[in-house]
Order: structure tokens, then sequence, then C-alpha cells
């Protein structure tokens, strides 16, 4: 590997490090200013930080990350912010499915090298949209690319919130083309499509995976872009709609709408497929999923 891939692999993982530092303290401050809505009095919630491990076929030491999770918050219900760098071997499955997506040279060296953020938030307030975000940097010796995105999903849709949270991707992503949010746009919709429900799991956003314009450094600003839209599109919405009364039928709604999201991550999700069947924490793999959902 070159030293300038060390260096690059490097600045990546810092970036997604620095990204999460920044969105926890961004959480826990709505927490510390939430005081207008039905859980006010209670005490704000604070993340809870562990490390995570992924262990590899032989048992050796693999790469890990932190795992940071807020249960029972004044504003989120249940929201996760992890961050990885992992390394290793591709098992066979694996290296399959990379192969069948068109990574070069993987079945005669399936070294790999990944880091990421990833995140999930469900909301106390079903007025309140749940909403996931994450970027990541994959390598392998015949190839790298950058991958994330984020998309917005409301139980009780709002159009206008819909409106800001595309608007604040596309403004973000219009420094590196005119012709990239609509693409990204169209990839998240379909990616983000439950075929058995024959519906959207939310109200979309934006999605790239693969990306590898062979100039390192431009689709590493891109994805940086991508994760800096993620606050200024979601935290005003929040601001708006956490103090917005509600009732039991529409906390039932959200709870059958998380009964969607739980479908999509555990059925189709990459992420999760790749992260369990190579190894990594499973409790940090599955920090996505719902506090609490329903099915009708």
């Amino acid at each position: 590997m070159s030293g300038d891939m060390l260096n690059e692999k490097k600045r990546a993982a810092q970036w997604f490090r620095s990204l999460r530092d920044e969105i926890v303290a961004a959480f826990e401050a709505l927490e510390d200013s939430h005081d207008d809505g039905p859980l006010s009095e209670a005490a704000p919630g604070r993340f809870e930080v562990s490390e995570t491990t992924r262990a590899s076929e032989d048992g050796s030491d693999a790469g890990g990350g932190l795992m940071s999770v807020m249960r029972g918050g004044r504003v989120f219900e249940k929201v996760g912010v992890n961050v990885s760098e992992v390394y290793g071997t591709l098992g066979e499955a694996a290296q399959k499915a990379m192969a069948a997506r068109g990574v070069p040279g993987i079945a005669e060296n399936p070294r790999f090298w990944a880091s990421g953020i990833s995140l999930v938030a469900h909301m106390q307030n079903p007025h309140v949209p749940a909403v996931h975000m994450n970027t990541r940097m994959f390598w392998t010796p015949g190839a790298w690319w950058f991958g994330g995105g984020s998309d917005l999903n409301p139980c009780i849709e709002y159009d206008e919130d819909t409106a800001h949270f595309h608007a604040t991707q596309q403004a973000h992503l219009e420094p590196h083309g005119s012709d990239l949010y609509p693409r990204l746009k169209d990839w998240a919709d379909e990616y983000f499509y439950i075929p058995h429900r024959h519906r959207a799991r939310g109200v979309g956003g934006i999605f790239m995976d693969d990306r590898n314009s062979g100039d390192w450094e431009a689709d590493f600003a891109l994805t940086q872009d991508i994760g800096r839209a993620f606050l200024p599109a979601f935290v005003p919405l929040v601001e708006k709609r956490r103090g917005q009364a509600f009732s039991e039928a529409d906390k039932d709604t959200q709870l059958v709408h998380r009964g969607l999201y739980a479908e999509y991550n555990l059925v189709y999700d990459r992420g999760t497929k790749f992260g369990l069947a190579t190894g990594h924490d499973a409790n940090a793999v599955l920090m996505s999923l719902p506090p609490m959902a329903k099915w009708v």
C-alpha cells in the first residue's frame, strides 16, 4: 500500500470521528434546551459511550470503534452515533458480494479496510421525524471508494419538513456538480424502498455507494459535504416539532412506522448485512433498530 493511501485512510477515519463528536454535542445540546415538551421536566439525556471490536475468524484483533447511544431522553427516545475502523480478510460470502458489485481483484486478495460513521435517531415526539445518516470509506488492494447519505423517516409527514431536508442536501451537493443531487436523490429512493411493502421507508434523501471517480480528494470532499449537510438539514426540524402536542393515536402511528424501519434494516440494508457477516460487534451493527415498534 502506498504512503499516500495510508495517509488518506487516516484522514478519512479522523474526519468520521470529528463528525461524530460534532453530532453528539449537538444532540446533547438539544436535550439541554428542550423545555417545551411532555418530558421537559425529566433529566436531559446523555450518550453512553463504549468501545466496540470486530472479531476476525482467527480471533486476532481486527479493529473496532465507538458506540454512542442515548436512550430515554427528553427529545430522543433512542439515538446511536457509531464510528468504526475495521480491517482484515473478507470471508467467502463477503468476497462473493464484493465480486458481484465489480470490485476488482477481490478473489485474489480479499484484504479490506473500512471506516465510517453511522447514525440513526428515533424520537420521543411522533411529529419529529426519525432520521438516518452514514458516510464511509472502503479499501481493498484493488480499489477504494466512498459511500453514504442521509434520509428522513417521518411517521407523520409534513411537506415543508421534507422540502427543507432535501433543499439542504441539494445546497451542500451543488458545489460538486448540478447533476449530483438529482442522481443521489433517485439512488436513495431506489435504495430505501421496501419491496415486500411496495413503499418507501420514508421521504428519501440522498445516497451513494461505490464512489470512485479516480480523484480521491474530490470524492473525500463530496463525502465530507454529505456529512456536513446533516445537522442543518435535521436539527431545525427537531426544534420546530419537539414541543408539538400529540395523541395516543399519533404514538401508535409512530410505532407501526418503526416496524417498517426494522423490516428494512434487517432484511435489505447492505451495511447491516456486511457488519454481521464480517464479525463486527452485533450490538453496534443493530444499533439502528428502534426501542419499540409494532405490527398491525
